[in-house]
């Protein structure tokens, strides 16, 4: 997987940690960027970003729960590790069950926390392939006639010609002619691939983590 244009995002308002997570990742050559707030990652975020949070649960004014529920607000794909202290636990347990992937109690040493931000970063570089690829099929599902759609959307569900016939009214022949058209233009051999592509297109995105 690529990690072209991916980052670090450092958020915590302790300059000594920020600092002292920056010089981590400068020796292993990770690009990242520093913030003290919240708000200040949020002043300069515009949905493009690409990477991983590393996030401070507890800030004042914004905390890192706030900011986890903005970003799934926005649909963001950015995945979080947290960062907690021995009475933060059950913040952490919460952030989890929001879809953070981690949560990390000070203190942290150095290798577990690069294994985390090298985990993260492989997943969201693998959840924007996803999204990729989820966006490819649109366009192809785009092609379809209308016809074509309801055939595809019907036997992805697993209803038999006959009944899709009898429910468009059509012959089950003109069925298999659509449904042979649809997917000729969806690029697929068999039933089953027709049915993964449905179920790929009703998965929300925050359920791809």
């Amino acid at each position: 997987m690529t990690r072209t244009g991916q980052q670090v995002f450092i958020i915590d308002d302790d300059e000594a940690v920020r600092d002292s997570m920056s010089m981590l990742l400068e020796t292993v050559n990770l690009p990242h960027q520093c913030f003290s707030s919240a708000l200040e990652f949020l002043d300069s975020y515009d949905g493009t970003q690409q990477g991983c949070l590393v996030l401070d649960i507890r800030m004042p004014g914004m905390s890192g729960l706030e900011l986890q529920d903005r970003l799934q607000e926005s649909e963001a794909l950015l995945p979080i590790i947290f960062i907690t202290g021995h009475g933060d636990v059950p913040m952490a347990v919460e952030a989890m069950r929001k879809g953070a992937l981690d949560f990390m109690r000070k203190p942290i040493r150095e290798q577990d926390l690069l294994d985390r931000i090298h985990e993260a970063l492989d997943l969201e570089a693998g959840i924007r392939n996803i999204m990729v690829d989820r966006e490819q099929m649109m366009k192809k599902l785009a092609t379809l006639t209308t016809r074509e759609r309801e055939v595809f959307e019907r036997v992805a569900d697993g209803h038999a010609n006959k009944v899709i016939g009898l429910d468009l009214g059509i012959s089950e022949r003109t069925v298999e002619v659509h449904r042979s058209q649809a997917m000729k233009k969806l690029e697929v051999r068999s039933l089953a691939q027709l049915v993964k592509i449905k179920i790929d297109l009703e998965k929300p995105s925050n359920e791809l983590f």
